[in-house]
């Protein structure tokens, strides 16, 4: 009753007569002086906290200086005052989303914000107000700091780090163990520190990484709530960008924890496989999003520096795992490869894993336990056949072609040295001196699968992801690309509809053999480079007979096309001998027609097909039927202008230039004009590759060499700026040389390191002698002045001591007494005097 008496006094004014808004808030900014009550503050502050709904403009004019005032005067002394100026305060600073104008709000709370901040002691008494146990206090300030770093966080933070108590302070209010206040807490450190390195460094040895992570383990892990979420994004937060917190949190206990959110152990031998619980476990959206931020914060300790070669090791054995043998999301498992480094030392080849395959017609509930197979292989049947061995790749969804899309990065990034390259090709070749048929690999098998009419959309994509595959195996690399001419592949027997992966079966079943009848009457295997040739004549012939209005078969057969053309395109670059093999086998037949029978609505197959014209022209180097003279008057009847505008188109194509280097899947077009309207997620759309970042990148640093090889003479040197075959070859022996040269030097730098280490040794025992030296002149100089002043002494002693004998002189004279000890001393004196 007295509150509402006070509140009442005060609106009503002496005389009762009707006030406007204005007059009031006057009236009451009036008793927020320090010389009133502190009863008749609390009731102002009460009595302005209703009036900020309708009147925050006037408030925040009137009754703002009073408020901070009485926020740094009252707030800790009365906590009833204290809630109701920080519930206040907050109001006015708080940007109303449901404002009819909210431009107009959030000019004004900017407006309140900035007048709030221009005082840091406001700001400091903030921090100093969360020591405060009272629930309202703690959550009240929790709430305005929330608001001002929403506004104006450059500023807030400034005054954050000037502030003695701040850290220990936000740090503290961590620990509470009431779960709005904790929650609260959390979003307003994450805003606090987004984009200032030097909070989070104080944060992080303030104990915020310990605190977080004992809130994770609290709240049962990933599979806590909505909490763990924003707790794991804080965490990401203090690590990212930040060099200095990642060295400080890599020299803690919790990286291993990490992994331990994951099921994954720690300590795992490179030779164990990791329990069932890691590989299979049930996964819903919210313990997904979660183990997405645990994952990206470990491929970001992977990628940074001083990471030791342990953790890193476990860390990349973790995400390789979860990618291919586990039941995790697809997108988690994209993400895990995205995550791994470009310069990828991991021994894919020689580790093992065990992947898993759900049971048809089981919802996911009950999964078969496949053969063990090296990482590498399993990889490449990623790639190829896409997840579960292509078990929903008639679907063709976008995540799924982003998972095969980013194993082929992670091909790219394995075989980016030759001998790699070198070694998997040979092992495509036959062993010498056996007379079995070798067994054709995956990647193989996939990238010779003839094409079928009608086309099955499963089998190109495989074919697709081969010749991407093949491609990282011959780029910039003469002998992979000698070797792949020596392919001899023997599919006797063998149909589209059996490109299964080569591993896919249960592991408590065996596999059965497979033996494929020889036909007596069989011709020598043909080697790979004319059968991809034959191959590509195949599609253009099954493509020409589709009928036009199908528009989805034949941008699928036209996908198909692209494949081939840009792995030819990339094999026979700057290879003499592939040219030659490529244009005997009537690779130049294929290629002419489909750039004389062009549409306007197809722009890439005629400028690959152009592209690959300038390339045979430009190599066609040694002798053979088919000439330079030969192609150079092909090239003048289709005029050069005319196939340089089909490159130039080609280029300017959508689904060229769409393509960069995080990014080669794109959404495939439909027919539906209501599909991309609706709420489907754009991963659940289905997608479509036509190119690499690999291939865009070698076409934009070639084209101009092409365009000017189109309109060359015949008779002219090479006019690539590339070498040759047997300048890549001289330059692999120089490479040799240069190798030798580097570990020479090597050698010579260890060898110098010590010498160095012996002229340190030297120095710092001249520079001791230097000091001794110096120490000796010192003391030569004080044994000097000591000298001097002994000296002194002396003749001072003389003169007393002719003194003294003067004086007695003149006693004896005078007839005073002389005592004997005197004149023996005198004589003393006298005989030290004459010796």
């Amino acid at each position: 009753m007295e509150f509402l008496s006070q509140t009442y006094i005060a609106l009503r004014g002496p005389t009762g007569a009707p006030q406007s808004a204005v007059d009031t808030i006057a009236r009451l900014s009036d008793r927020l002086s320090p010389s009133t009550l502190l009863a008749d503050r609390r009731a102002a502050v009460l009595a302005l906290k209703g009036l900020t709904r309708d009147c925050k403009a006037d408030v925040g004019d009137r009754a703002l200086p009073g408020l901070i005032q009485v926020l740094q005067d009252d707030a800790e002394v009365d906590p009833d005052i204290g809630k109701a100026v920080l519930e206040t305060l907050h109001h006015l600073c708080e940007v109303d989303e449901t404002a009819d104008d909210k431009d107009k709000d959030r000019e004004i709370s900017f407006k309140h914000t900035d007048y709030f901040l221009r005082d840091e002691q406001a700001t400091h008494t903030l921090f100093k107000l969360l020591h405060n146990s009272q629930f309202y206090i703690r959550y009240s300030t929790l709430q305005l700091l929330s608001a001002l770093l929403q506004n104006k966080r450059s500023v807030v933070q400034n005054h954050f780090l000037k502030a003695s108590n701040a850290a220990s302070s936000i740090i503290a209010v961590l620990e509470d163990r009431r779960e709005i206040i904790r929650n609260e807490s959390i979003a307003t450190i994450h805003s606090l520190i987004s984009q200032s390195p030097d909070i989070q460094k104080v944060l992080a040895f303030e104990g915020a990484f310990e605190k977080l992570f004992e809130i994770i383990a609290r709240e049962g892990g990933i599979e806590g709530d909505v909490i763990v979420h924003d707790v794991l994004r804080c965490v990401d937060g203090l690590l990212r960008f930040n060099s200095s917190n990642q060295s400080y949190f890599r020299g803690t206990s919790l990286p291993a924890l990490l992994c331990s959110f994951l099921l994954f152990p720690s300590k795992l031998q490179p030779q164990d496989a990791p329990p069932q619980e890691f590989a299979l476990q049930f996964w819903d959206p919210k313990k997904a999003t979660n183990a997405s931020l645990v994952i990206g914060i470990m491929g970001m300790l992977i990628g940074s520096k001083g990471t030791t070669s342990q953790e890193t090791h476990v860390f990349i054995r973790c995400l390789i795992e979860l990618a291919l043998a586990s039941n995790a999301p697809t997108s988690l498992k994209t993400q895990a490869l995205k995550l791994l480094p470009s310069n990828l030392s991991f021994p894919l080849a020689d580790v093992i894993v065990t992947p898993y395959m759900p049971v048809p017609e089981t919802n996911g509930e009950e999964w078969d336990r496949l053969e063990p197979a090296s990482a590498l292989d399993v990889l490449v049947e990623l790639a190829l056949h896409g997840e579960y061995n292509g078990l929903y790749g008639d679907k063709r969804l976008k995540d799924s072609l982003d998972l095969r899309a980013a194993a082929l990065g992670i091909f790219g990034n394995f075989v980016c040295k030759d001998e790699i390259k070198q070694a998997i090709v040979q092992g495509m070749l036959p062993v010498e001196g056996s007379t079995n048929a070798p067994a054709v690999p995956p990647l193989l098998h996939a990238l010779c699968l003839p094409p079928s009419s009608p086309l099955n959309i499963a089998n190109s994509m495989t074919t697709q992801f081969a010749t991407l595959l093949f491609s990282h195996l011959l780029s910039s690399s003469a002998r992979s690309k000698s070797l792949a001419r020596s392919i001899k592949p023997s599919f006797s027997g063998l149909s589209a509809g059996q490109s299964q992966g080569q591993f896919f079966v249960p592991a408590d079943g065996v596999p059965n053999p497979v033996n494929v009848p020889e036909p007596e009457d069989e011709d020598a295997p043909q080697s790979l480079l004319p059968l991809l040739s034959e191959n590509l004549s195949l599609c253009f012939l099954a493509r020409s007979r589709v009928d036009s209005a199908n528009e989805r078969e034949v941008r699928e057969w036209d996908r198909l096309i692209v494949g081939y053309l840009c792995l030819l395109v990339q094999w026979l670059w700057e290879d003499v001998k592939s040219v030659r093999e490529f244009l005997d086998a009537g690779g130049l037949g294929v290629l002419v027609e489909p750039i004389n029978q062009t549409t306007e609505t197809d722009s890439l197959v005629p400028g690959l097909c152009t592209f690959l014209l300038g390339v045979c022209y430009e190599f066609n180097r040694e002798p053979g039927e088919i000439t330079r003279s030969t192609i150079h008057a092909i090239i003048s009847r289709l005029t050069v202008d005319a196939l340089v505008g089909h490159m130039t188109r080609a280029r300017e194509d959508d689904r060229f230039k769409s393509v960069g280097p995080e990014c080669m899947v794109l959404l495939c077009p439909t027919s539906s004009p209501g599909a991309l309207a609706s709420h489907q997620r754009v991963q659940e759309q289905e997608g479509e590759i036509w190119f690499d970042w690999a291939f865009v990148d070698f076409w934009k640093s070639n084209q101009y060499a092409v365009q000017k090889a189109l309109g060359s003479d015949p008779n002219s040197l090479a006019t690539s700026s590339g070498p040759s075959a047997e300048s890549m070859m001289l330059i692999g022996s120089l490479r040799d040389v240069i190798r030798a040269q580097a570990e020479e030097i090597d050698v010579l730098k260890s060898k110098l390191k010590d010498l160095s280490t012996e002229v340190t040794e030297v120095s710092e025992l001249k520079s001791r002698v230097g000091e001794l030296e110096a120490a000796v002149r010192v003391a030569e100089e004080k044994r000097k002045s000591v000298e001097k002043e002994q000296d002194d002494l002396l003749v001072l002693l003389d003169e007393m001591s002719t003194k003294r004998r003067r004086d007695k002189e003149r006693m004896k004279q005078a007839g005073l007494d002389v005592s004997e000890d005197e004149e023996d001393g005198e004589e003393e004196v006298e005989d030290g005097d004459g010796e």
